[in-house]
């Protein structure tokens, strides 16, 4: 009999350690709404099939996330929607807000500019904005878990918290992302959202439920993870981090990145894979073969 069996997705994912598993996601475009969610925000059509196959295409190739929001609590009907572009690229992020009443209007916006610098298609967001997966229709972790906490930050901060669709990782709910940055958290409870979010607006970053910066892949969220462990009083700005190249054969090895502090110093991490008892990655599903990563060397160089 599997151990997991009839288990809650998150209670099943507790044993599963946390960095490395941030979605990779450099481009973000969130769009306001409140009515019901599908399963899948695109395929789904939730947003209609005038808007959704043309969205998708658009999203796809500027390889820019599409997540739905809403506001927590009930809100009142509006025809007014905001909308979130940003990019959590490490070297300058940016968040930008706008207003559009029309879906139709998302097509104005030229996607690939979240490879660059902000580009004033909306106003300049100052303050770190949070996402709280409460996507009930994907995993009932997200709902179950997520929206108490989006509910508690919305209570102080109301403009800068919204539920979110889809962030990735619903076992290890809640899931929460703070924008621009892309840093990424789970297994959050309410004070420790209330710090990470406190610590963002100081420009530090929270180690608590940290998974991983989402614009770096796996191994180097990993790398960031554990230096920060190590250097734990380091801002947001603090590191940078790049893949190293491949020096083993060892099957087991997943990669190796290279940290640098703006000081000069340098780490290198070697990341390994660990299997897992096979356990369910959603609520209801069979359970299929896990892994983890863990760091297998730490030199500082």
């Amino acid at each position: 009999m599997n151990p997991f069996e009839g288990m809650l997705c998150s209670a099943a994912a507790t044993d599963l350690p946390l960095p490395g598993t941030a979605a990779q996601v450099s481009g973000w475009l969130c769009i306001e709404h409140p009515g019901a969610w599908g399963r899948d925000v695109i395929g789904d059509a939730v947003l209609g099939p005038e808007i959704t196959p043309e969205l998708g295409a658009r999203t796809a190739a500027a390889k820019v996330r599409p997540t739905l929001i809403r506001r927590p609590g009930r809100q009142p009907a509006t025809k007014t929607r905001t909308v979130l572009l940003a990019s959590s690229r490490p070297e300058n992020p940016w968040c930008e807000r706008l207003e559009i009443t029309d879906l139709r209007e998302l097509f104005d916006l030229d996607l690939h500019v979240v490879e660059g610098p902000p580009p004033g298609v909306g106003t300049l967001v100052t303050e770190p904005v949070v996402l709280v997966c409460a996507h009930g229709k994907r995993d009932q972790c997200c709902a179950l878990f997520g929206r108490p906490i989006a509910g508690a930050l919305a209570t102080d901060h109301p403009n800068r918290v919204w539920e979110a669709s889809h962030t990735g990782g619903h076992r290890f709910a809640p899931a929460v992302v703070l924008l621009p940055t892309g840093l990424t958290y789970g297994r959050v409870d309410i004070p420790a959202a209330q710090r990470l979010l406190a610590a963002a607006d100081k420009n530090e970053v929270s180690l608590a439920g940290l998974r991983g910066r989402s614009a770096y892949d796996p191994v180097e969220q990993l790398a960031e993870v554990v230096v920060r462990q190590a250097n734990p009083d380091e801002g947001v700005d603090a590191f940078t981090v790049c893949r190293a190249p491949e020096t083993t054969t060892d099957p087991t090895i997943a990669g190796a990145a290279e940290v640098a502090h703006r000081d000069g110093r340098r780490w290198l991490v070697t990341a390994r894979t660990m299997p897992a008892l096979p356990r369910q990655a959603s609520c209801g599903a069979a359970p299929k073969p896990a892994t983890y990563l863990e760091p297998a060397s730490v030199v500082e160089l």
